[in-house]
């Protein structure tokens, strides 16, 4: 995995969970177990771990499983999210964080690992919330590159359907770039499905 700039990536999600209405919160996400409130809390507790697992700050925040950690908003997100965005880019812009070993949710993983698990994360979260919003999405290139890799070399995990991610889901072989990532993360690129 090489080293990618995240800061464009880290930008149009902070775009899209500004362009969030109150009342969108609640809405459903093309991920079952998150409503948009829950996503957007899942983003700020990632880029806050994913940071200092960038800077090798190995503690509270890169120790806890992504499924244990609180993702309920507090009143600042809306300042806080996009701080954390920028902290996440900024930890990353580091060639030391991509080079030996780190940690992130409680799992020990090499650094350009885990650059390409943070690119993943915003690239398919940025789709989340952009599908579950209702806005346009178009991903930065060099991320989506990335989480396309990362996740295709994903798909051949025989524990797969156990973990972060659910059955690939078939799609032309033709398809865009967003189209594969997303199914390779085990989402529909159709969803919401409308009548």
């Amino acid at each position: 995995m090489t080293q990618v700039d995240l800061g464009p990536q880290a930008r149009i999600v902070a775009r899209l969970a500004g362009s969030v209405t109150d009342e969108q919160l609640t809405a459903a996400t093309p991920c079952p177990q998150y409503a948009v409130r829950d996503l957007l809390g899942h983003l700020l507790t990632l880029s806050v771990a994913f940071r200092d697992a960038a800077r090798k700050d190995l503690g509270a925040t890169t120790d806890t499983r992504p499924d244990a950690a609180a993702r309920d908003l507090g009143p600042g997100w809306r300042e806080e999210l996009p701080k954390a965005l920028d902290e996440l880019a900024d930890a990353w812009r580091d060639p030391a964080a991509w080079t030996g070993g780190t940690r992130a949710g409680g799992v020990d993983l090499p650094g350009a690992l885990a650059g390409a698990v943070v690119a993943d994360e915003l690239v398919i979260h940025g789709w989340d919330l952009a599908r579950a919003t209702g806005r346009e999405y178009a991903p930065d290139p060099a991320a989506l590159d990335s989480a396309l890799a990362f996740l295709r070399a994903a798909a051949d995990d025989p524990g797969r359907g156990n973990g972060a991610f659910g059955p690939v889901v078939p799609v032309p072989a033709n398809a865009p770039s967003l189209d594969r990532a997303v199914a390779f993360s085990g989402r529909d690129p159709g969803w919401p499905h409308r009548s």
